[in-house]
């Protein structure tokens, strides 16, 4: 049995790692972004002095790229905290984590640290790794050159090469250059044909100053652009004439598939249902895997009310979250059933409208008395307020106390005032959703906050995902 300590200090790590997984600092439909930063930094002050050790273990969870950048950068800032033992295990954790953020996202981590004059020999020997590690030094200094160019002076280090020390610090030293991105970007400068191939980004700033009109532009440049920026630039090429740049949505990620979706004029998606049905299936179908069909009946609550629209920095994400959790869910269970909060029969037409009248829906979908029931919504329950929170408790305590239905609340939205995701009811647990592909691993962390299981659990599953996270590529994670 657990000790009262013990419990509070998992209740803290399971809250930590709630707002680590759903906030990013930015506004929310019930908080604006000071809040929403104010709250987390307090967040991570707490856990980082209180329980630094698990602190520096979420790093191997699933919580989203912005906190997993402020854990790494309160480590690092803080580093004279721990003994030589720990900075070792931080500084592997550290190092993995660095190899799976986007490469921009670290380079504004370095150069945080080098305005906040954290300097230290660990702080250099992680930059130094970090940056001998990445596959094509030419790419990030072109896409990232003052990322790049900060980083090496504030490590203290030679570029690898002379040509691209030249090409960082003293640009106009050199006629031409071997290496062909980098004479690329000096022939852009005068030459309209050069910047087709340079990375999007980069080209983009070349195509303004000759004057490219932007269906011209966008159509030359569709071979180079990513999976994502054929997504996010699709309709944008539709608007200039630009027909040929279309991404196959076959192979998009779930979430961000169900974001794009929801972009969509809701008459446009009804003209093309088949189409974005079977790529949300596909999808899903992927991010299932091998738990395809293994979860038995389920039921799902998912919120498109009025605050599924999220705020004007995420729009529509938490009903994004919802919808893709429903393709998701249909993906993994033998038989399925969706009660949407506004009534709505087809999901792909879901659009931000009304009240939550969570309450009334659970009662719906716990009338098939299914193996699972997984409500996805910010928990605003108001339509009767606390509806949905007495369903839940006379279900557990009198109708089901056995627990033959499993019940999870899965929360896409951050509660700045709460430090935490909203909760529905004491009886059931409820965990933060950032993207819908990570549902599976939620629910099974969801269990440690029924508070039935206590801090020594909770050690043991950390450990168990940070052996798996830091296992040598190849060996099964």
């Amino acid at each position: 049995m657990d000790g009262h300590g013990d419990l509070i200090a998992a209740d803290d790590v399971l809250l930590f790692v709630n707002a680590a997984i759903t906030s990013t600092g930015q506004r929310e439909f019930h908080s604006d972004a000071a809040e929403q930063s104010l709250s987390l930094d307090f967040l991570h002050e707490y856990l980082r002095v209180n329980y630094r050790e698990l602190y520096a273990a979420t790093l191997a969870l699933d919580i989203n790229d912005h906190n997993a950048a402020l854990i790494i950068r309160q480590l690092l800032v803080h580093a004279g905290e721990t003994a030589a033992a720990g900075r070792r295990a931080e500084g592997r954790l550290i190092a993995r984590r660095l190899q799976l953020l986007p490469p921009q996202r670290v380079y504004r981590l370095f150069g945080q640290l080098r305005r906040a004059r954290v300097n230290n020999r660990r702080t250099r020997a992680i930059m130094r790794d970090w940056l001998a590690a990445r596959p094509e030094p030419a790419f990030d200094a072109v896409k990232y050159r003052a990322g790049l160019t900060g980083a090496l002076r504030h490590a203290h280090l030679a570029t690898p090469e002379v040509e691209l020390g030249d090409f960082l610090f003293a640009p106009k030293r050199r006629g031409r250059y071997d290496a062909p991105l980098l004479d690329a970007w000096r022939r852009a400068h005068y030459e309209q044909p050069a910047l087709y191939e340079l990375p999007f980004t980069v080209a983009e700033g070349f195509a303004a100053k000759h004057g490219i009109p932007r269906g011209a532009f966008l159509a030359k440049i569709a071979p180079k652009l990513s999976r994502l920026e054929q997504l996010r630039l699709q309709e944008s090429a539709r608007a200039h004439g630009a027909q040929d740049l279309a991404a196959d949505l076959s192979r998009m990620p779930l979430t961000r598939l169900a974001s794009y979706v929801l972009a969509l004029p809701v008459e446009e998606r009804r003209g093309r249902l088949a189409e974005l049905g079977g790529a949300l299936r596909s999808a899903a179908d992927r991010a299932a895997g091998a738990r395809r069909g293994s979860w038995g009946t389920v039921a799902a609550v998912l919120d498109d009310s009025f605050s599924s629209y999220g705020s004007g920095t995420k729009r529509r994400r938490p009903l994004a979250v919802a919808l893709a959790g429903h393709y998701l869910l249909a993906a993994l269970a033998t038989r399925y059933r969706a009660h949407w909060t506004s009534g709505r029969g087809n999901a792909l037409l879901a659009h931000p409208l009304g009240a939550t009248p969570l309450g009334h829906r659970i009662l719906d979908a716990l009338e098939g008395a299914p193996d699972r029931l997984v409500i996805i919504s910010d928990g605003w329950d108001n339509a009767p307020p606390g509806l949905a929170a007495e369903v839940l408790r006379i279900h557990r305590t009198r109708l089901d106390p056995g627990h033959r239905t499993s019940i999870v609340h899965l929360n896409p939205v951050y509660d700045a005032a709460d430090f935490d995701v909203r909760r529905l009811a004491p009886t059931v647990p409820t965990a933060g959703l950032r993207d819908a592909e990570d549902l599976p691993a939620l629910v099974e962390l969801a269990q440690f906050a029924e508070g039935r299981t206590g801090l020594a659990e909770l050690r043991a599953h950390l450990d168990a995902r940070v052996e798996a996270f830091l296992a040598p590529e190849g060996e099964p994670r």
